[in-house]
């Protein structure tokens, strides 16, 4: 299914002028407080809503000048959106906070005070959903799941806004996420989710997804820590057999990982030669100024944003110089580009 005219209008104001999207993500919200609480010493409950809004407002006010969009949630960052850069497009969460999401079968709710219209009504050029998938988990559990996405895709598509569905992996057995053993399964959990989610059915216009390895045991990368679960060759394997699964355009989410690790995941895509359409990053960039905003406060926060928040989203700009314009996998004439 191509895509609407009216689809197409935010999809252009979401990317950069050769139609690759280079978006800053800051919709963290329960993961955010309990960081921010732990930095400061003090129970998560004493990180008010004011303290959350300040922080994704610093963030957002600097990082966005490089940025072809941001990515914020309803609940904290309205008022941070005022602040976004005029280059910036805007995407909203439409999920209840979700990392810390550990429930049996992970299922997603939504904000109940938004829709997909209020999303749109916001000024926002994109609906996002964080869904935790697994193609290994009980079929029973994954049903509930491909409705779930059944409905928010035909919401964005009566009120034309785009719709990106961002999936994170995980193991129903309970294991460790960040070990060798599920680095050796991630590719699997990964290229699942893409085939699933890019019929036609669902109505996603962007997949957001995770590289489908870790690079942390990938023999031979930057970032190696000695365990291998893949060489390098049979990593950049991974990525090319990925990106042909995918029926959408597609990006890389930095996944929580730090930016050494995300840039090396980049090259590997771009060593790869996939057709991937940008990013959406968010704690790559601004995660190591939580401690500076919990101890000095949001002019801390700042000057750190501007020194070494700026250097790191530039370090993903730089590495997503190979990215390939959306448009070219939603099957769509180039549209005129800012």
């Amino acid at each position: 299914m191509s895509l609407s005219e009216g689809k197409v209008r935010h999809m252009t104001a979401l990317s950069n002028k050769n139609g690759v999207i280079a978006a800053a993500a800051m919709d963290q919200r329960g993961s955010l407080q309990k960081a921010i609480a732990s930095a400061k010493g003090v129970a998560t409950d004493q990180v008010t809503p004011q303290m959350m809004t300040e922080f994704k407002t610093a963030v957002t006010k600097v990082l966005t000048p490089h940025a072809s969009a941001i990515l914020l949630d309803p609940e904290f960052g309205i008022p941070a959106a005022k602040a976004r850069s005029s280059n910036a497009g805007l995407l909203l969460a439409y999920e209840e906070s979700g990392y810390d999401n550990t429930k049996p079968g992970r299922l997603p709710d939504l904000l109940p005070h938004v829709s997909a219209k209020r999303i749109k009504d916001w000024g926002a050029n994109a609906v996002k959903i964080l869904l935790y998938y697994s193609p290994f988990d009980d079929a029973q559990v994954n049903d509930i799941k491909h409705a779930f996405i059944e409905r928010i895709g035909a919401e964005c598509e009566t009120h034309q806004i785009p719709f990106f569905l961002e999936f994170v992996g995980y193991d129903p057995k309970g294991g460790d996420e960040k070990g060798l053993e599920f680095a050796k399964q991630k590719p699997q959990v990964v290229m699942g989710a893409m085939e699933e989610f890019s019929k036609p059915q669902y109505g996603v216009d962007v997949l957001k997804v995770e590289v489908p390895i870790n690079a942390h045991f990938v023999e031979g990368s930057s970032v190696y820590k000695g365990q291998k679960a893949y060489t390098r060759k049979e990593a950049l394997d991974l990525f090319r057999r990925a990106a042909e699964v995918a029926k959408k355009p597609f990006i890389y989410l930095s996944a929580g990982v730090d930016n050494a690790q995300f840039v090396e995941s980049l090259n590997m895509a771009a060593e790869a030669g996939t057709d991937y359409s940008g990013v959406l990053c968010g704690r790559a960039t601004w995660k190591d100024g939580i401690p500076i905003y919990a101890t000095k406060g949001a002019k801390a926060l700042e000057d750190w944003l501007s020194n070494q928040g700026v250097k790191n989203i530039e370090a993903v700009n730089a590495a997503i110089t190979p990215a390939k314009p959306w448009y070219r996998k939603a099957g769509v004439a180039q549209p005129a580009l800012a």
